[in-house]
């Protein structure tokens, strides 16, 4: 199985000592990932470093390099606790929002991304949350695509194709299949031992540029296809709730 990178929260004041190294490390082995680059930055979460003065200069850069775009959201600020048809999340920006206000949303994050001359036809939602509102509004805007969704192949459902994360990374490792997944990194969160970990993975695993995700053949998703994916999300997040709440009674208990 091979493995393409994704990275959130792509914005003027991320964690830039982090991106950087992250880069340094991706450059070494002639990785290209894909990058959410969230076009109206609200979220005071991603705010780590003061803003870089020539971020959107840098992000076309990184285009130029071989760096897929993906628009991250508008403004990467939670609205509701819709998990959406995705539910690997509690919480979201546009699930569960009307559609007249999710496509200016998304009309108007395109128009600031064009206007700084980044152009995309890639969506990540925050959260990984979006409803069939979501990609209504993606269509009228022209994306294409999106990364999000369980498989090991590129498929097509609701008029657009998606991009798979993967399930878990030790399972995707130890599949022989042919196909590619997609591993999700925060940069702003990132410790030592989160980069020592990304460079093992580099060395043992096959780890490719996000534009070889784009020259694969799309599968069409069927429905049951999308319950499958939709229970298995559902359990994923159910498993790390589960997780953190016996994290929190041991705690409480020392």
């Amino acid at each position: 199985m091979r493995i393409a990178i994704r990275l959130d929260d792509i914005t003027p004041g991320m964690n830039w000592a982090n991106f950087l190294r992250f880069k340094e490390i991706l450059d070494d082995y002639g990785v290209k990932p894909l990058i959410g680059v969230v076009p109206d930055t609200r979220d005071k979460k991603l705010q780590i470093d003061d803003d870089r003065p020539d971020f959107w200069n840098y992000v076309k850069e990184l285009q130029q390099e071989g760096w897929t775009v993906a628009m991250h959201g508008f403004c990467h600020v939670y609205t509701t606790t819709s998990a959406g048809m995705f539910p690997i999340g509690g919480k979201s920006e546009f699930a569960g929002i009307s559609y007249n206000r999710q496509e200016e949303m998304i009309r108007e994050g395109k128009r600031i991304l064009e206007d700084k001359g980044v152009k995309t036809d890639i969506f990540m939602a925050p959260s990984h949350s979006f409803d069939l509102n979501t990609l209504k509004a993606l269509r009228a805007n022209g994306f294409y695509g999106l990364t999000d969704g369980f498989g090991t192949a590129p498929f097509r459902a609701h008029g657009l194709v998606f991009y798979p994360i993967s399930v878990r990374r030790s399972g995707s490792l130890k599949d022989k299949r042919d196909g590619i997944v997609t591993f999700v990194y925060h940069t702003n969160t990132m410790k030592d031992k989160d980069f020592k970990d990304l460079e093992k993975l580099l060395d043992k695993a096959e780890v490719v540029s996000f534009s070889e995700y784009k020259r694969l053949d799309i599968e069409d998703r069927t429905l049951l296809g999308e319950v499958s994916q939709y229970c298995v999300a559902k359990a994923k997040y159910l498993a790390v709730q589960a997780r953190k709440l016996i994290k929190k009674n041991r705690l409480q208990e020392d």
